[in-house]
């Protein structure tokens, strides 16, 4: 057990929002109109919680191919599409987040256009409005810890005291990196494509979906008002 907790940072695609799989799909069609055929596999493995500039570089490196300078914004404008018919808040989340003793906020890899598209349209753009970090504000994106260690300094919290919740190994890699306990969730619809490597330290905690969290997490739990 580690020290008490006073943060929790939320990761969101995957985390707050069940949004890899679609991700994924749009990233695999578009690829596939360029002639790189990739499977969920794949991206589960080499993309997932990584920023688009490390996803372009990482297909550049593996087929020897770079893509048009359009490719970008014909891949966001298939996927936001497929967000407003498709994209969904993850189960549960929103009842933690009304029930948390302690301050919270999102880091994640998406750009910063994206991810408030991506709350927006989930219902979750007050509970983080001044609490959104992105990895266009720092040096190195996940796996570095750079993400984690501005958020946690930005609100104000010591790495030791923050609560990483993450769906990808690249996420795990930087809250550990950033030297936070780590709760790797798996309830998203794309993590049957997701394995944690075995050299990797197991996290503190694997949550399944938000119903357990306060099971696993009871401290973090804001207590009900005496009647």
């Amino acid at each position: 057990m580690g020290a008490a907790i006073e943060l929790v940072i939320f990761d969101c695609d995957g985390v707050l929002i069940d949004s890899e799989v679609i991700s994924a799909r749009m990233l695999i069609a578009e690829l596939a109109e360029h002639g790189i055929e990739i499977d969920m596999g794949f991206v589960a493995r080499n993309f997932l919680g990584r920023s688009y500039p490390v996803v372009l570089q990482r297909v550049r490196e593996e087929f020897g191919i770079t893509l048009p300078d359009q490719f970008e914004a014909d891949y966001r404008a298939r996927l936001l599409g497929a967000f407003e018919r498709d994209l969904t808040i993850m189960p549960g989340v929103a009842e933690v987040l009304s029930r948390l003793a302690v301050p919270f906020c999102a880091a994640t890899s998406s750009s910063p256009a994206r991810v408030a598209r991506s709350l927006q349209l989930t219902g979750l753009s007050e509970a983080f409005a001044g609490r959104i970090f992105t990895a266009s504000q720092v040096a190195n994106g996940k796996p570095a810890p750079d993400l984690f260690l501005h958020a946690a300094a930005q609100m104000g919290a010591e790495p030791a005291r923050c609560l990483v919740i993450e769906d990808s190994l690249m996420g795990l890699r930087a809250g550990q990196a950033a030297g936070m306990r780590l709760c790797h969730f798996t309830g998203g619809s794309h993590m049957s494509d997701v394995h944690l490597p075995e050299d990797m330290s197991p996290p503190e905690v694997t949550l399944g979906g938000f119903s357990r969290f306060f099971v696993q997490f009871p401290e973090l739990q804001a207590k009900e008002p005496a009647r």
